[in-house]
């Protein structure tokens, strides 16, 4: 970009704002200034885990009418046959509005498309929702959000019950008893076992999710009986593996449909395994609430109930109470406009440049949809590739920018050359976003400020740090040219193309980094080959949405410094395995181990503190901003939790527990496009009905 696209840039990026002031002085490191009050938010109603839900036996079960007439039919054995000797059951007294009524579809739009249905080798279902529906784990953490603090451990899911042993080396895992797949067949061990020794210790295939052995702490798994098994830690008590077997690194796949795919079982390839249940393929077996009926390409994803869905409520009713779901295949910008405008049901509201207008559509009282905010919990940092050692295989001017991304000096240039305050401002004007400097955020459990280093905007305490790492302007075209007279120092930035806040933050870096002499050219990537190019290592930096761990740090613990070779996003190993630690990572691994192995809350929350410090003062990742989710959902919909993020520990597909999300009897508007369906058999060209 040369200097007038850039000046122009910027200008467009501070939305007509003055030329900046040269700053006189140095500006000293400090701490972050608190994000602006919003009373938009909502807040959480705290319950214990034994308030939500329990596993037992009921007098009796019921199941809609239309439902029946399967069973009358011969094609169904009758509902409690299809449900488990104790199911999961859902407590009324923790139920927003109570027990709900059958009926109902809710309508999503989506901008994902689906690949095929093997999850288990890599395959998207195209987000939005659809995955969450189809495939459940061994534990489940969106929930949380709701759970008190002193007994926050993810909730029993598949594995009904586990306990460790004496020293913690030892974790016996219970699964829930007499569940079973959509199409009948029966849910246990089996599908444990090809789980974790054909996907996750199979080199040749890689889970949607990217789960590994180190994902669950290095662990020795054992099959002890059709319902139990065991994982053996060389560590004690590494309690984090329990929020690893929550979507999606632990949700089992149907063994008896994909294992005779597979190439150690008598599978054609590795290749063909992963393309052997494609998108037009109907009725893939699922273990979720709701099944596929219908894909038109480009248009819709139809899921229908599942009879053998495994939860009920405390009158026995087997869940869901939706009949349907709809996915309307068109763009992420489309679902927040068709959620506000009500011909959606559901939008996760994370595009920050739609909110004001959002706002306005939600007050008006005839609005159909209602709007709450979440916690400030979507997050946004720039990545600097920290590997110095062949990682990715760079070439000679991605090697002397990771040997600069390794320099402190450099790191700080960085950091002192973002306006975060403007960065933010030009998503969303108003109290949205707020300054983030990286790290854990604010407001969340372990996050604390005195512990936390920003480095705040200052072009010339910028420029100061460039020239301390040895890069200076010496051919005078007004970008920095690497060391001993070297070229230009020209830094290749990653985004993704297909969300507008990741391309106007990047833009936004572009232009700053301009202006400081750093060159920095923009390569925006459709989110497939970026998720690719930064996996591979193929980058020097990118524009990353913060994931769980920042937000939890009980969930994906390892993911927050490279504890192993390929746990953290932005310094993996090279192909030799070898990880080139800086000091400050070193002691980023030991703090992050010491948390993974320690049982004493105090402790915790100290070994956090220390972490934060490590990881802002180092800037291991430099943040740019951070803003709350909205959460859009049609006003007919009943049992919808207070204070529900869009993410925290899950998406708020998790989060709001769809499967006892109902619409009252009145309310429902009959747009079911596959009435009185059942998903059918697998590999049938589309859905059955009784008749």
């Amino acid at each position: 970009m040369n200097k007038t696209l850039r000046r122009a840039a910027w200008s467009a990026l501070m939305l007509g704002a003055s030329t900046l002031a040269v700053q006189a002085e140095m500006v000293a490191p400090t701490t972050p200034p608190d994000p602006p009050k919003f009373d938009a938010q909502g807040e959480p109603i705290f319950v214990n885990r034994s308030d939500i839900f329990e596993y037992k036996a009921l007098p009796a079960y019921s199941e809609p009418a239309w439902v029946t007439a399967f069973v009358d039919a011969g094609k169904l054995p009758p509902v409690a046959e299809r449900l488990p000797k104790e199911p999961l059951v859902y407590k009324t007294a923790n139920m927003p509005d109570g027990a709900g009524v059958y009926g109902d579809v809710m309508r999503h739009v989506i901008g994902g498309r689906p690949e095929g249905w093997n999850f288990w080798a890599g395959q998207s279902y195209g987000w939005g929702g659809i995955d969450i529906g189809l495939v459940e784990c061994l534990t489940r953490t969106g929930p949380l959000f709701t759970v008190n603090p002193a007994d926050l451990q993810p909730l029993p899911n598949l594995a009904k019950s586990w306990e460790w042993s004496e020293d913690g080396k030892l974790l016996t895992v219970h699964l829930i008893e007499g569940a079973k797949w959509s199409d009948g067949d029966a849910f246990d061990t089996e599908d444990i076992d090809f789980y974790w020794n054909d996907v996750i210790m199979d080199a040749e295939v890689t889970p949607l999710m990217g789960a590994t052995e180190a994902t669950y702490g290095n662990a020795k798994l054992t099959v002890v009986d059709a319902y139990t098994f065991t994982m053996a830690f060389e560590q004690p008590f590494p309690e984090s593996v329990l929020y690893a077997m929550a979507y999606g690194n632990f949700c089992p796949g149907p063994s008896h449909i994909l294992k005779p795919k597979h190439p150690k079982h008598g599978g054609e390839s590795y290749e063909a395994f992963q393309k052997a249940f494609p998108s037009d393929m109907m009725n893939f077996p699922v273990m979720g609430a709701w099944g596929v009926v219908e894909h038109r390409p480009d248009d819709i994803i139809v899921l229908r109930r599942n009879p053998y869905y495994w939860k009920v409520d405390e009158n026995g009713q087997q869940l869901p109470y939706l009949d349907e779901m709809q996915y309307r295949l068109s763009t992420w910008g489309d679902r927040d406009v068709q959620a506000v405008a009500g011909t959606g049901d559901f939008s996760n509201l994370e595009q920050a440049e739609n909110y004001v207008e959002s706002l306005k559509k939600a007050a008006d009282p005839a609005s159909p949809a209602r709007l709450a905010f979440g916690p400030r919990t979507i997050g946004y940092s720039l990545l600097p590739n920290l590997s110095g050692n062949g990682w990715g295989e760079p070439n000679e001017g991605s090697q002397a920018v990771r040997e600069m991304n390794r320099n402190a000096d450099f790191r700080m240039a960085i950091s002192y050359g973002l306006d975060r305050q403007r960065l933010g401002d030009s998503l969303v004007k108003g109290p949205f976003t707020t300054i983030y400097p990286g790290g854990l955020y604010a407001g969340t459990s372990y996050y604390d400020k005195d512990s936390t280093v920003y480095y705040p905007f200052s072009v010339e305490t910028a420029k100061a740090h460039l020239e301390k790492a040895g890069l200076v302007d010496t051919d005078g075209n007004g970008f920095v040219n690497l060391p001993d007279g070297g070229a230009d120092l020209n830094v290749t930035l990653l985004a993704n193309a297909e969300y507008a806040t990741d391309k106007n933050l990047a833009e936004g870096v572009v232009a700053m980094m301009g202006d400081i002499g750093v060159k920095v050219s923009l390569s925006l990537l459709p989110g497939k080959d970026l998720d690719n190019a930064r996996d591979s290592g193929r980058y020097d930096w990118f524009v990353f949405r913060n994931a769980t761990d920042l937000i939890t740090v009980v969930q994906g613990t390892a993911a927050l410094a490279p504890v192993g070779p390929q746990t953290a996003v932005n310094h993996r190993a090279n192909g030799a395995g070898e990880l080139d630690l800086m000091p400050f990572e070193e002691e980023m691994v030991k703090t992050v181990n010491a948390f993974i192995s320690s049982r004493d809350p105090a402790e915790r929350v100290e070994l956090m503190k220390t972490y934060q410090k490590l990881y802002t003062e180092n800037l291991f990742a430099i943040g740019l901003t951070a803003y709350p989710g909205a959460l859009v959902v049609n006003k007919r919909f009943a049992n919808i939790p207070a204070g529900a993020p869009i993410f925290m520990y899950n998406w708020a597909e998790d989060n709001i527990i769809r499967e006892r999300v109902y619409v009252p009897a009145d309310a429902q508007i009959g747009a079911e496009l596959h009435p009185n369906t059942l998903p059918g058999e697998l590999g049938g060209a589309g859905p059955v009905t009784a008749n």
